[in-house]
């Protein structure tokens, strides 16, 4: 067999180069967008301020802000509500951290959905392809 198997690709319309600098450059936007998210920040608060919790864009926690005088630093139950205050909050920054990121994410990949699909975005119902 003296043919070469990929003589058909060369002579048809697909243009290997274009395809690999598309590829190159949706990489480039993804890799933009990934350091965006992780300089963006977000809050989440509960119990009416008393608990604020900050992440940033990919849910790496960045701080926490416990409002002065609300718990009793003494009192068992008073520090077990705290951490739950405390979780509860990262949950709510955490959720807005995803939104985020499939908002920013969902667009550039393309539609393969199962990725961001915990996230609340538009990708697709896990494990499900988008083509």
């Amino acid at each position: 067999m003296s043919q070469n198997p990929f003589d058909a690709l060369s002579g048809g319309g697909l243009d290997l180069n274009a395809l690999l600098q598309q590829a190159q450059a949706m990489q480039e936007q993804m890799v933009s967008a990934q350091q965006q998210l992780a300089e963006t920040t977000v809050d989440g608060t509960v119990a009416g301020g008393a608990v604020t919790v900050t992440v940033n864009g990919v849910g790496e926690l960045q701080g926490v802000d416990i409002k002065a005088g609300e718990f009793d630093g003494t009192d068992p139950d008073n520090l077990a509500d705290l951490g739950d205050l405390i979780v509860a909050a990262y949950r709510d920054a955490k959720a807005q951290a995803d939104a985020l990121a499939a908002q920013s994410l969902g667009p550039l990949a393309g539609g393969l959905g199962g990725g961001l699909g915990d996230a609340g975005g538009p990708a697709g119902p896990a494990g499900q392809l988008g083509f």
